[in-house]
This record gives structure tokens, C-alpha cells and sequence, in this order.
């Protein structure tokens, strides 16, 4: 990384691992879907809702900190696509989980257990990455795991649209977990952009 002549606002790495925490939070959540009757299961989608408004904050202090800043630890708009990527994350997540409530889906697909492990270690490996952008380095290993994890949801993500195709009968309910799943894969495609963004800014800043 070469040497900075000016100095930096270094508030933006702690508002990053404030976002990323946030994420770890909400996985926590997603598991909890999975230990509860579905009679227990909306104040847990109502928790990820508050969650997803924390969220909310978070990446509009990051935005207003860019806008107040004269200096930033790298570019503007690098920044700004960071702070939006983690935020669909927690979207993706907050979406699907009120989706199982508000569909009154009854017996969740099996393959759900596998996709929030994988969610719950995308977003641990990203809140483990977060504190490393002061200084942009021993990052590699993080969206190689990140990219790891998400070829491993897109295979689960086939197998379990398979099993729906094949196996339902209801078009309707079919439909209606069909969104469920593409919406966690959806979250995981997201983690997958944050490291992507991670990787190019490490790139573009050594």
C-alpha cells in the first residue's frame, strides 16, 4: 500500500463493522426461524425488521459521513458501494424471513439449514474483514472464502429449486417458497459484491 501525504477520516471503518455486525445479528435471527413453531416465528421477522432499520441508519450515517468529509480513507464512490452492497444484505434477509410469515408457509425446506450456515459464515468472514480496511491488508483470504460459500449457495440454491419443481404439487405454495429461497440467494449474491467491492478497492488503493 503506498504511502498517504494527507490525512484520513478514519470514522468510515468503524461505521463499516458497525454494518457488518448488524449482518451477524441477523443471521443469528435466520437460525432461530428454524427453532421456533411457525406460531413463534413473527417476533423473530420482527426483530430483523428493527435490525434491517438499524441497518438502515447505519449505511445513511456512512452516506452522510462521505458527504461531510473533505478527506476519505479511499474513493467517494467505493464508499458509497460498500455501505449500499452490506445494506442489500440485510434486505435480502429481512425480505425473505417476513416472506415465511407473511406466506404462513408452514414446513420450511430442509435445504434452509445449509443456506443460513452459510449466511451465518458469509457474514462473520465480513465482519472480520471490516476492521482490516484501515489498512487494506491480509484481505485476500476473505473474499476467497466469500466466494467459496457463495458457489456453495448456488448449488444449494439448484438443488432446492429442483426438489420444489420436482416434489410439489401446489403451485401456489410453490411459489411462494420458490421466492423465499431466490431471496436468501439473493442475500448471498450480496455478500458476494461486498467482497467484490473489498477486492477492488485493495486493488485500486495498493
Amino acid at each position: 500500500m503506498g504511502l498517504r501525504l494527507t490525512p484520513q477520516e478514519t470514522s468510515f471503518y468503524a461505521l463499516f463493522s458497525a454494518s457488518a455486525n448488524l449482518l451477524v445479528e441477523a443471521t443469528r435471527e435466520l437460525t432461530r426461524l428454524l427453532e421456533v413453531e411457525p406460531s413463534h416465528r413473527p417476533p423473530i421477522a420482527d426483530r430483523l425488521k428493527e435490525l434491517e432499520h438499524e441497518a438502515d441508519e447505519a449505511t445513511h450515517a456512512i452516506i452522510k459521513r462521505v458527504n461531510s468529509s473533505f478527506i476519505t480513507p479511499f474513493d467517494r464512490e467505493d464508499i458509497h458501494g460498500l455501505a449500499a452492497h452490506l445494506d442489500d444484505c440485510m434486505d435480502h434477509m429481512e425480505e425473505a424471513a417476513d416472506l415465511i410469515c407473511l406466506y404462513e408457509i408452514g414446513e420450511l425446506p430442509a435445504g434452509l439449514v445449509d443456506q443460513f450456515e452459510i449466511l451465518s459464515r458469509m457474514a462473520e468472514v465480513t465482519a472480520e474483514a471490516m476492521p482490516k480496511l484501515r489498512s487494506l491488508q491480509d484481505l485476500s483470504s476473505y473474499w476467497i472464502e466469500i466466494n467459496r460459500l457463495e458457489n456453495q449457495a448456488d448449488t444449494l440454491h439448484r438443488k432446492m429449486l429442483a426438489g420444489l419443481f420436482n416434489n410439489g404439487s401446489d403451485p401456489i405454495h410453490i411459489m411462494k417458497t420458490k421466492e423465499i429461497i431466490d431471496g436468501f440467494e439473493d442475500a448471498a449474491d450480496s455478500f458476494e459484491k461486498v467482497a467484490h467491492m473489498v477486492e477492488g478497492i485493495a486493488v485500486k488503493e495498493s
